[in-house]
């Protein structure tokens, strides 16, 4: 039912761009994403006018292909099963797992505010209720769909559920080209170019959240040249648009050269394997049949020690047992590229491994799970991984995430080169930098742009507002 909702809502909004007529708002937010949706519902529930919109013909950005889950410390979910994890851990966690070139004041934002923000998913109707481990975190944070599904569909429909109900004018096919200031230097609209022409949104406050740049590979390989003709798991729309308008009114664009690989990507394809599937067990196994590093160590090392494996591939190995506990892997086994093996001769006919290796790999897995010690230091060894039938599914990295962007504070408040804050202008997600740092965890995009999404709607509220007392 859910996926039936989700289809619904996505071609529920083709072709549906405003008229070519200026208009007047109280917050314009630019980007359908899972940022800029958490911004007009949490802005329109507040009072707030708001209009919604986004350059590609249906909502969702980055977030409906966000497979893993959304990282959240302290919540109820986590209480009920016992766990010792606490905002100092993921504060912690996040901060190590990115090079600790995070800003500190957005991440412990981000920790304090993970709780309320599956809270506020929970109350409009979403499903987060399995919890699960991913790479980098300490204790199991990850929630996501019952069953382990893909969390990105499930944001999206209940964002996009939620917005509908409440009558909130969302433009699809409409880019949002210039961000319009004052004489005073205030933000105070966008122009736009929807299907039935330009026209100007006149708005006291503007939230961007038009996401990141990894489709654009000029511009990622400008930043990075290594990363010159890699594939990427973005959405065709993350061209960096949201950037560069808001570099042009003088924003500060920070740390454009952090831009992180996912390490489990189908060559030729294109589809990201969640980050999940090694996080309840799964192993990474090159083409002599052995296992090489750490799989659950961040996405960074891991996507250097797959490349630097003959041909740069890898093959992420699991078996049934592992399968069963994950709904995400329903999707993958389905495909022409995931194969599979009754015995582990077969599955290593069919990846073209020698069999004698493949089998002296996962005895010595078995091995050092039972001795509660592996070779390569993986804590967590959840599965013995002898279950027939057995999958492979052949990977590579490609670019995933653009750490950075415009430089915010806590309050989403824009700042420009100078370092002062450009009034009016708010800013939240991927479009944004500092968050991150020089490595994103994986399920903490989820938790970035719907934590610092609703701040965003909360702050344009509170400027609109003020505004609004000071003219009378």
């Amino acid at each position: 039912m859910k996926k039936i909702l989700v289809a619904a809502a996505v071609m529920a909004c083709f072709g549906t761009a405003g008229a070519a007529e200026d208009l007047t708002v109280d917050i314009a937010v630019i980007g359908a994403g899972g940022a800029g949706m958490s911004a007009a519902v949490q802005a329109n529930e507040l009072g707030a006018k708001v209009v919604l919109v986004e350059k590609m013909a249906m909502v969702g950005g980055n977030t409906i292909r966000a497979a893993g889950g959304l990282n959240a410390t302290e919540t109820a979910l986590q209480k009920a099963k016992g766990s010792k994890d606490s905002v100092e851990i993921m504060y912690f966690d996040t901060m190590k797992g990115g090079h600790w070139l995070n800003d500190p004041a957005l991440v412990r934002t981000l920790a304090e505010k993970s709780a309320s923000t599956v809270d506020w998913l929970l109350a409009h109707g979403g499903d987060l209720r399995d919890v699960g481990l991913m790479a980098g975190a300490s204790f199991a944070r990850t929630h996501r769909p019952t069953g382990g599904a893909l969390v990105g569909p499930e944001v999206v429909r209940t964002l996009y559920t939620s917005a509908k109900a409440q009558n909130i004018d969302i433009r699809t096919n409409t880019k949002a080209t210039e961000i319009l200031k004052d004489k005073a230097g205030r933000v105070v609209g966008i122009k736009v170019q929807g299907k039935d022409g330009a026209y100007t949104i006149h708005a006291k406050a503007v939230i961007d959240a038009a996401g990141g740049f990894g489709a654009n590979n000029a511009m990622v390989s400008k930043y990075v040249p290594r990363l010159k003709g890699f594939a990427t798991t973005n959405h065709p729309g993350a061209t960096g648009d949201g950037l560069q308008i808001a570099e042009k009114i003088g924003a500060n664009l920070i740390q454009m050269d952090q831009i992180q690989t996912h390490p489990t990507v189908v060559p030729n394809v294109g589809e990201m394997i969640t980050e999940a599937v090694r996080g309840n067990g799964a192993v990474l196994i090159n083409k002599e049949g052995k296992r090489f590093y750490n799989e659950l160590e961040t996405r960074d090392n891991v996507s250097a020690a797959i490349l630097k494996q003959k041909d740069g591939l890898a093959y992420l190995f699991f078996d049934s047992d592992m399968q069963k506990s994950l709904k995400a892997t329903n999707k993958y086994i389905k495909q022409p590229y995931c194969l599979n093996g009754a015995t582990l001769d077969e599955i290593a006919g069919k990846m073209n491994v020698p069999a004698a290796d493949l089998k002296a790999t996962m005895e010595a897995w078995k091995k050092g799970k039972a001795a509660n010690k592996d070779a390569f230091g993986r804590a967590d060894m959840p599965r013995d991984l002898d279950k027939g039938p057995f999958y492979a599914i052949a990977v590579t990295p490609a670019v995933h995430h653009t750490m950075g962007g415009i430089k915010i504070d806590p309050l989403t408040q824009v700042y420009d080169v100078k370092g002062k804050v450009i009034p009016g202008f708010f800013a939240a997600g991927e479009v944004t930098g500092g968050v991150h740092g020089g490595n994103r965890l994986g399920g903490n995009a989820q938790s970035d742009i719907v934590t610092f999404g609703r701040i965003a709607g909360q702050q344009a509220f509170i400027y609109v507002r003020q505004l609004d007392a000071q003219k009378k």
